[in-house]
């Protein structure tokens, strides 16, 4: 994977919830060359928050389109139903809402029996002591640094705070676990939430805002070394 102890590059997760979803395999070949580390797919049910966006089918054509890692991100109200499903579409991440109805635990269990890595999420209202419990069994702390449902929004600058009370916690442990944010990322706030521990950021109308997305990229990396590529 990607530490070891060693401070590398911030991953850059590109969400397709602002792409141009007629072109969608164009954009992501685009999102390819210009350095995209992982696609940030979000799901959503009308239900956890109030819109409504992709499903199943869409991920499995994505999948099979690219070769990047693919970030599912499950704003779902009962994760635990649709794990599998999602898994098999071509999942390589399953991130989940603490918030969400189901057993957490139970949840982190079936997305890894299913083969994917497992990460668990925090709206902004969450204190960060929620996911302590979960850092011995999840891949990946998801802070949302906006109200989660809808792309655009502005960052939250109080949740600053929180990524770094996330990025303490995670150090206690001897584990690989990626802190990764979501939620009015750009040029400026990117470093912001790098310096306060975040190793992914998740990155939607922004990057697809610029003429030239390679050159967006590579502005919002910090840190030191080479990444490794996600298996």
């Amino acid at each position: 994977m990607l530490y070891g102890g060693v401070n590398l590059e911030n991953l850059i997760s590109a969400s397709i919830l602002n792409a141009d979803l007629l072109h969608l395999e164009d954009v992501i070949h685009k999102l390819e060359t210009a350095g995209a580390d992982m696609l940030h797919f979000d799901v959503m049910d009308g239900v956890f928050v109030n819109n409504i966006s992709f499903g199943m089918p869409l991920l499995k054509a994505m999948a099979g389109a690219t070769h990047l890692f693919k970030d599912v991100h499950l704003m779902i109200t009962d994760p635990l139903k649709y794990v599998d499903a999602f898994a098999q579409a071509g999942a390589d991440l399953i991130t989940f809402h603490y918030e969400s109805v189901s057993d957490p635990f139970a949840v982190v269990e079936a997305i890894h029996a299913a083969g994917c890595k497992a990460g668990i999420s925090i709206k902004p209202s969450t204190p960060a002591e929620a996911v302590i419990p979960f850092l011995d069994k999840v891949d990946l702390v998801l802070v949302m640094t906006v109200e989660p449902g809808f792309g655009g929004q502005g960052y939250i600058h109080e949740m600053t705070e929180k990524i770094e009370a996330v990025r303490r916690a995670i150090s206690g442990w001897d584990r690989d676990i990626m802190l990764e944010v979501d939620g009015g990322i750009n040029g400026e706030t990117a470093e912001i939430a790098c310096k306060a521990g975040a190793d992914v950021l998740v990155v939607g109308s922004y990057l697809f805002s610029q003429e030239d997305m390679t050159a967006a990229i590579a502005g919002m990396r910090f840190g030191s070394g080479e990444a490794e590529e996600i298996e």
